[in-house]
């Protein structure tokens, strides 16, 4: 893989069944763009303006899903133009998505509604904890506030 750039992070739109039992929201299929293999899906709950950041893979393919709630996702590459070297994305019920993340670039993600939102990850390859990279929140600056 040569040199990633915040535009090779995927955005496919997903698709809802309704259904009078209940709704079926798509995640993910093996003939998906995106699809890398599959290693582990795992769920993350993040509260209402709380932020997890930042972290970068090394290995790990994400394809990120917000079936509950709202989650703004920021993206970061430190080699590209300053003006351009963060990409926002914000994925949940009202505009149901995957966001493929290629390995290598940073990235947090904020709680945007009250009171759950959910993140799943179907990953590539199983979680390894020697393949993350990680810095405090203050490391990277960005203004997560949401009031502006």
């Amino acid at each position: 893989m040569g040199t990633v750039v915040l535009g090779d992070i995927l955005i496919t739109p997903l698709t809802e069944v309704q259904t009078l039992g209940g709704d079926v929201m798509h995640a993910m299929k093996a003939s998906d763009i995106g699809y890398a293999g599959f290693g582990e899906a795992y769920f993350s709950w993040i509260n209402p303006g709380n932020i997890k950041a930042w972290k970068r893979h090394t290995r790990m393919v994400m394809n990120l899903v917000v079936p509950i709630g709202m989650v703004r996702f920021v993206f970061h590459l430190e080699n590209e133009q300053a003006a351009k070297n963060f990409r926002i994305i914000e994925i949940g019920r009202d505009n149901y998505a995957r966001i493929t993340v290629p390995f290598g670039i940073w990235f947090g993600f904020q709680g945007l509604e009250t009171p759950h939102n959910l993140v799943l990850n179907v990953s590539n390859i199983v979680h390894q904890p020697d393949e993350v990279e990680r810095k405090s929140l203050n490391e990277i600056k960005f203004d997560w506030d949401l009031k502006k």
